[in-house]
């Protein structure tokens, strides 16, 4: 086992070294806050020299110099500074769980590919990237391509911004990436029945979080995304104006506020707020399992936000709530590959197996074109293929007589 080394700013992680910004640093908008040097752990001398670039960078950028950081040198480094730092990138339009899966992605390229001079990388290059981003985190095991493809999103996202700036070799090998085609993941076929939802209920009730269990209710029969129930806690510096604000951040989500006399539950999907902000309406009357979820909450109980941990009185924070749908899992026997997030998928399954049309099923979920359900969130590929083979039965026979 490697010695662990000490440098200013350096921590370990187990035996996983790794540089951590201050928090001053973090706190006045320093993009980079802390970077993976794994990499390093059997070479000493370059986990010191990498802990004091990062470090006078971080200082650097402290005392004003910001413009010599993002000085564009022609590497694929000095392009994602630029995106990272200069406030006219998309990068800072992005919601901030958005950004911070790209900020993550970012660091990635810059550790891997970042000596690279753009005007030297052709698409043999990608390839190589690609299949090396993509190679499996175990000998045997599966390709990590939602990785690799969200490392070439970040890639393709910073090279637009570079052409917007008009930053040499940029544009040359946009039109590169432009021009290849990637690996895709096959989609999730999971979709969790009606049966399975009363089991995650269930089990969710049984480790003292009805909110839990009110959530994949309204996930389930209101074909509702996640982060559209439990909402979302993100830094105070975002421009959404929040009443819930806990240790530094403030929670974004839907309250009972929205849930009319008559049980209609009005929210305009987090999805579509800044495209068509398109309204959704849930008749919650209509749906047996919130109702019976409902029956546990008293009227006067029923006010800030819709679904709160039972321990804090707070909205949920996505890890925890990932943990309590784990466990629910493990707990009730469900199967592993299953995810919360296919809770949705369920419900629009569900209603294409009843025979429910897509239209109907896209104005539920609040879809402008019912292809992106139909492509998407229906997995009901099995009964499909039975309706049609029913069909074309009905058809033979009625041809034949």
């Amino acid at each position: 086992m490697p010695a662990k080394m000490t440098a200013t700013g350096l921590r370990y992680r187990g035996n996983r070294p790794f540089w951590r910004a201050t928090k001053g640093a973090v706190a006045a908008g320093y993009a980079v806050k802390s970077v993976n040097l794994s990499l390093y752990n059997d070479d000493p001398r370059m986990l010191i020299q990498r802990c004091e670039r990062l470090q006078a960078e971080m200082l650097a950028w402290l005392s004003g110099r910001k413009d010599r950081l993002c000085e564009f040198d022609g590497t694929i480094k000095s392009l994602i500074d630029l995106y990272l730092s200069d406030k006219e990138s998309p990068y800072h339009q992005l919601k901030s769980s958005t950004r911070k899966p790209y900020a993550i992605y970012a660091r990635m390229i810059v550790m891997e590919i970042g000596a690279r001079q753009i005007d030297d990388c052709d698409g043999r290059d990608v390839n190589r990237w690609f299949n090396s981003w993509s190679s499996p985190r175990v000998p045997e095991g599966v390709r990590q391509i939602p990785k690799a493809r969200m490392a070439i999103a970040v890639l393709r996202s910073a090279l637009s911004f570079g052409i917007r700036c008009r930053r040499r070799g940029c544009k040359e090998f946009k039109d590169v990436l432009d021009e290849m085609k990637f690996a895709t993941q096959l989609p999730r076929s999971s979709a969790p029945t009606a049966e399975e939802i009363v089991k995650a209920r269930r089990g969710a009730h049984a480790l003292n979080h009805k909110p839990a269990a009110l959530a994949y209710a309204i996930q389930f029969e209101g074909a509702v995304r996640q982060w559209d129930v439990i909402g979302e806690w993100m830094p105070l510096e975002e421009p959404q104006p929040s009443l819930v604000i806990d240790r530094g951040k403030k929670w974004i989500g839907p309250m009972w506020s929205q849930v009319d006399e008559n049980l209609l539950f009005h929210f305009t999907p987090t999805k579509t707020q800044n495209t068509t902000a398109k309204k959704v309406v849930i008749d919650f009357k209509l749906c047996p399992m919130i109702l019976e979820e409902l029956v546990e909450i008293p009227i006067e109980h029923r006010k800030g936000p819709l679904i709160v941990n039972p321990a804090t009185g707070l909205p949920y924070q996505h890890e925890y709530f990932r943990n309590i749908w784990k466990t629910v899992r493990a707990n009730e026997g469900l199967n592993s590959t299953l995810w919360n997030r296919d809770l949705r998928a369920g419900g629009v399954t569900e209603g294409r197996a009843a025979n429910a049309s897509t239209d109907d099923i896209a104005k539920l979920v609040g879809h402008s074109r019912s292809r992106t359900t139909s492509r998407v969130y229906d997995r009901d590929q099995i009964e499909a293929v039975r309706r049609v083979a029913a069909a074309r039965s009905i058809h033979r026979n009625k041809s034949q007589k």
